[in-house]
């Protein structure tokens, strides 16, 4: 059962000139305090236990020397209700090392932040997922970028909004230029307080947002215990494009540097982008490390065999954000030139997730979804991960279809072999994702990304789809089962443990 526990303080105006009213406040200890061993104490001031007690009792796996429980704050911006790709690794990390016995707090985003500024950008359905042993704090957030509502303008910057706007960006420039600057004055305020009433033993951010790493080594420097980073993304240079963003003596990457140099281990979701920044950053390439996405067993179990039906035209499947960096023209071209094949007849191909991130791209990507209606392409709308198994139960292949860049891995691909099923790629061949997927029995892709190529693929799923039977969808799984979230987890878990240990 989930406990919201209302901060004493109002979502208000920061008080700053650039400001607008801040987003929402709260503090939220996601407990049951009629569980067993669970004990809230009393909350005040911003929900902290006035007690200086543990939120919940947790098993002494990670336990220290003293015998308590050690304590982690883990910074992820986005985390559930999110519905970013980002989210689940970060509500994955913080789940696992509270099943491991640490006491986790999480500093994230107001709710407001991902209900009312970005479009759809909430899944309430994720909330309920979080282990009720982890406590989430909210602080309020200056939303000065995302705020378009003239009437939720400071006073200030509606009467002066030219200066308003010379006062937001100078701040930039002095500080970070990344608009979610607005989150650290809070987050370091709140964790602070935390801080005060009860040690963190380690910090751990999750970027991107990257002003989360910058709140982790001044935190980190001020509390003189160790911070690791986690790069989900790459911080200066674009992993889609692979085109560096921000270059030497830029304020990005003197912040960059900075971080990288006093961090305890730096964590990368693959190798080629662990070997990037070995390259970039020397003398911190012995703390780099990589810690693999992975899928959740507790979203789709170990589906049974399901042969599809055939009376029915097949169903192919695309599952995620469909956004402009996808190579959807050659996917389509590649559609339908395959469904010319007798395999293929009447084939579909339905498309399930969101629309991008952001309103204006929305509509371009529904127009361009519905010029392909005529062969069978079908978006099917969103859906919460609880639904996540049934649209696998009723999918027979599925279509793996990422932008082309060598350090995209995509946690997709981990779900997408734990069903099971044939997996269409649909993206460069020498990308992250491919590493993982060499040795998947039922994977398809072709050696250069065309129409003609993807065609191929397509009709080798099909065939297989057809051919299925249940040692080679027991075969496919055995492979997916070395990436359970559990799986890949655990040894940076234990690596933190002992690095705590040494520390203290």
């Amino acid at each position: 059962m989930r406990q919201d526990v209302k901060s004493a303080e109002a979502a208000r105006p920061s008080g700053s000139a650039w400001s607008t009213d801040s987003a929402g406040n709260d503090s939220v200890p996601i407990a049951d305090p009629a569980a067993p061993g669970v004990s809230t104490g009393g909350v005040t001031d911003g929900g902290l236990p006035s007690d200086g007690a543990a939120p919940v009792g947790s098993p002494e796996g990670a336990a220290g020397r003293d015998g308590r429980p050690l304590r982690v704050l883990y910074l992820s911006f986005f985390f559930p209700p999110s519905r970013a790709s980002g989210v689940f690794r970060g509500r994955a990390t913080a789940n696992h090392f509270a099943q491991a016995g640490w006491d986790v707090t999480v500093i994230t985003a107001p709710r407001e932040f991902f209900s009312h500024y970005l479009e759809g950008g909430s899944d309430e359905t994720l909330e309920a997922t979080v282990d009720p042993r982890v406590r989430v704090e909210r602080p309020p957030m200056n939303t000065y970028h995302w705020e378009t509502d003239i009437r939720r303008f400071s006073r200030l910057r509606k009467s002066v909004p030219v200066v308003a706007d010379r006062f937001y960006r100078r701040f930039q420039s002095w500080f970070l230029p990344e608009h979610y600057i607005g989150w650290v004055p809070g987050l370091l305020a709140r964790a602070f307080k935390l801080h005060a009433r009860r040690r963190f033993d380690l910090v751990v951010a999750t970027g991107n947002p990257f002003v989360s790493f910058a709140a982790a080594w001044a935190l980190g420097r001020a509390w003189r215990v160790p911070y690791v980073v986690d790069y989900r993304d790459a911080w200066t240079f674009n992993q889609f494009t692979e085109q560096v963003r921000f270059g030497p003596g830029t304020r990005t990457a003197t912040w960059e540097s900075r971080v990288l140099r006093d961090a305890a281990e730096v964590v990368f979701v693959n190798d080629g982008m662990r070997q990037w920044y070995a390259e970039r950053y020397p003398f911190a390439a012995d703390r780099m490390t990589v810690v693999p996405n992975g899928w959740e067993p507790e979203f789709i179990g170990r589906p049974e065999f399901r042969a599809p039906d055939p009376d029915r035209p097949l169903r192919f499947g695309y599952l995620g954000t469909v956004t402009p960096y996808l190579p959807l023209d050659i996917l389509f071209e590649g559609w339908r030139r395959a469904r010319t094949d007798p395999l293929m007849a009447g084939a579909e191909l339905h498309v399930h997730g969101h629309l991008g991130f952001f309103a204006q791209t929305a509509e371009s990507l529904r127009e361009q979804l519905a010029q392909h209606e005529s062969v069978g392409v079908r978006y099917r709308g969103p859906f919460g991960k609880a639904d996540v198994a049934e649209v696998y139960a009723e999918t027979d292949a599925l279509v793996f279809c990422v932008p082309g860049a060598k350090y995209v891995t995509s946690g997709k691909v981990f779900e997408y072999m734990a069903a099971g099923k044939p997996v269409v790629s649909v993206h460069e061949p020498d990308i992250a994702a491919s590493e993982v997927l060499k040795g998947y029995p039922l994977w398809f892709a072709g050696d250069r990304l065309d129409a003609d190529a993807v065609a191929e693929s397509f009709v080798a799923a099909a065939k297989a789809a057809r051919e299925m039977d249940p040692s080679r969808h027991a075969a496919a799984q055995d492979h997916a089962a070395k990436y359970t979230r559990s799986a890949t987890l655990s040894p940076w878990e234990a690596r933190m443990r002992k690095l705590v240990e040494e520390s203290r």
